[in-house]
């Protein structure tokens, strides 16, 4: 049997770095690790690095790394040229489409990230309802990126008795 692995981050691609920094720091409650610092296109271990991932011509960005409460990280990218995908929640394509974040007072976060230029998707939905307290609701930051938010842990919500 193989054993569980942990999560150790994603990678999110913004428009605005200082400010998703300013949303993700003080509307998520995340750790600045790294603040917003620019990388170039050059012989450096990292410039070798990054042509690797990105190819040729990638030139420059700017990124800043960020950590949950349970110490999973973020890392946040400025990309020159960004721009929001035609589809912000491709569900029926391959790859990542979502992430959640855990968080007891789901409509008092919310809440905080409506007033910080983010948006609900939908209302805030019980699974199991009158029966256990667990809630959740799609949100995105103030930049388009789709997300979940979570009242209790996934292995709670989702363990015996799920859908039943």
């Amino acid at each position: 049997m193989t054993t569980p692995r942990t999560f150790s981050h994603i990678g999110l691609s913004v428009p605005d770095l200082d400010r998703a920094v300013e949303f993700y720091r003080d509307v998520m409650g995340f750790y600045v690790i790294m603040p917003p610092t620019e990388i170039v296109q050059d012989d450096t271990d990292i410039g070798v690095m990054c042509n690797d991932v990105f190819g040729p011509g990638w030139d420059r960005f700017r990124i800043a790394h960020m950590a949950t409460g349970d110490r999973i990280g973020i890392e946040l990218f400025e990309f020159p040229g960004n721009h929001p995908p035609a589809d912000n929640l491709p569900f029926r394509q391959t790859g990542l489409f979502h992430f959640a974040i855990q968080d007891p007072d789901v409509e008092g976060l919310l809440a905080r990230i409506i007033a910080a230029g983010g948006k609900a998707r939908m209302p805030v939905r019980s699974y199991f309802p009158g029966k256990k307290p667990y809630r959740m609701v799609y949100v995105e930051d103030p930049f388009g990126i789709v997300f979940e938010l979570y009242s209790h842990s996934y292995e709670l919500t989702y363990s015996a008795g799920a859908y039943n």
